[in-house]
């Protein structure tokens, strides 16, 4: 365990000490989200969304098992099998649209999970790995869905899997044969589509598994808290339950009541018109755009519109796509600010409301018609996102002058201490080491 003062499981039924013994499975519980894993006293309700995403993770999983059960992997049938799903299959309208919108809230969640991440201060020592692990299993999830939506194999589906794939064309060399070996041929099709649902199938359960490395990760040094400052003492904990299974439970009752808000009275409100027509590979839709939960890495792969140093613009968008995201396992090392917390950083907490409106302008710039202006709208969102985590971060975790810290967690929650000025605040910063 993280601290010394937890407590052990100690089974009291005959039965309980018994299958302790042969296979600890309720010591495991205990020690993971019992009472023996003390927690931070002050975690707010931005702490609830990692379980909100586990609660996702397993409505998808479900919905999907028994999607999987109806749908056809076959071009010529593949939107029909869906339709059937719809129509004929008991239940199975709920769950398409459980699972479509599922979809959605998943990933809302997890951006949430990340922006707090980033405010907080989560990324930084001793929890660098719990942070890269939290990458890989962003990365993971946006590959499965964007598997998925080439599933339903309706226009946009279509024309989507041909662009997105197209652009790994871009790369010198291996390109094409990247891009065939994808596809399973030239163009989407059957091959693509077993592919994909393979896969598609497969990765949930591998995003379970990076889940419970990330969790581990998570129970070494325990968990971070909205001042930034680590725990000192037992003051400074509450057992994980009662107290944050509550809390929890609470923000899961709020997450399916928006969640099933959605499904029922809304289901096609993320959706897109065009792929509720069958695919048609002679017809290409006025504007293909992904879903919403891409549109900012959309954004930043269209900005590039022109050759550079005999780079075509095409092979920047696809470096820029993905750079955008493994700029995030670099993070901890590019942040040097001893403090964690925004809160403490204020710097900082203005630069980050910046990156916030940033990404909601390369939302909307890769949501929109490529006209000029909005193709300008996102070569700037981009250039700025790019600037704030090479450029602007490192540069302000060195000239920053952050605000003090209070002593420990119980001085932050009770607003006593014991500094000699009375002001129950530190004059020294508290080092993320």
């Amino acid at each position: 365990m993280s601290f010394p003062w937890a407590k052990n499981y100690e089974p009291k039924l005959p039965l309980m000490r018994y299958l302790d013994e042969k296979l600890p499975l309720p010591r495991f519980v205990y020690n993971a989200v019992g009472a023996g894993y003390p927690v931070p006293r002050n975690l707010n309700y931005f702490w609830n969304f990692g379980v909100l995403a586990g609660v996702a993770l397993v409505i998808q999983i479900v919905t999907g098992i028994i999607l999987a059960m109806h749908f056809r992997a076959d071009g010529s049938i593949a939107f029909d099998s869906v339709e059937h799903i719809m129509r004929d299959v008991n239940g199975g309208w709920f769950m398409r649209y459980a699972h479509a919108n599922g979809a959605s809230m998943f990933l809302f969640v997890v951006y949430v999970h990340i922006a707090r991440g980033l405010y907080y201060g989560s990324y930084k020592p001793p929890r660098e790995v719990v942070w890269l692990l939290g990458v890989v299993i962003f990365l993971l999830m946006m590959a499965t869905a964007f598997m998925g939506y080439v599933l339903p194999w309706g226009q946009m589906s279509f024309w989507g899997a041909q662009v997105i794939t197209g652009f790994f064309s871009a790369i010198p060399l291996v390109g094409d044969t990247i891009r065939v070996w994808l596809l399973g041929g030239f163009a989407p099709d059957n091959a693509a589509l077993n592919r994909f649902f393979s896969l598609h199938y497969l990765l949930p359960f591998v995003i379970a598994g990076v889940i419970i490395l990330h969790i581990w990760a998570l129970h070494i040094p325990g968990s971070s808290n909205p001042t930034g400052v680590e725990v000192k003492s037992e003051e400074d904990t509450v057992p994980f339950h009662p107290y944050y299974t509550a809390k929890d439970g609470f923000g899961v009752g709020v997450f399916l009541i928006v969640f099933a808000a959605l499904v029922f009275f809304a289901p096609n409100l993320l959706g897109h018109p065009d792929n509720y027509t069958a695919a048609n590979p002679l017809s290409t839709p006025a504007h293909i755009v992904p879903e919403w939960y891409f549109l900012p890495f959309y954004a930043i792969l269209k900005s590039f519109t022109s050759d550079f140093l005999f780079i075509p613009a095409k092979l920047w968008g696809v470096l820029a796509m993905f750079g955008s995201i493994l700029l995030l396992f670099f993070l901890p090392w590019l942040d040097k600010s001893p403090v964690r917390s925004a809160n403490y950083r204020p710097t900082y907490k203005k630069f980050l409301i910046i990156l916030a409106i940033d990404v909601v302008l390369l939302a909307y710039a890769g949501g929109a018609e490529p006209t000029f202006w909005n193709v300008l709208i996102g070569q700037v969102a981009t250039t700025y996102y790019f600037a704030h985590f090479l450029i602007i971060l490192p540069i302000i975790s060195m000239i920053e002058r952050p605000l003090p810290l209070p002593f420990s967690i119980t001085e932050s929650v009770l607003g006593t201490g014991n500094d000699k000025s009375g002001s129950g605040v530190s004059s020294q910063l508290q080092p993320a080491e």
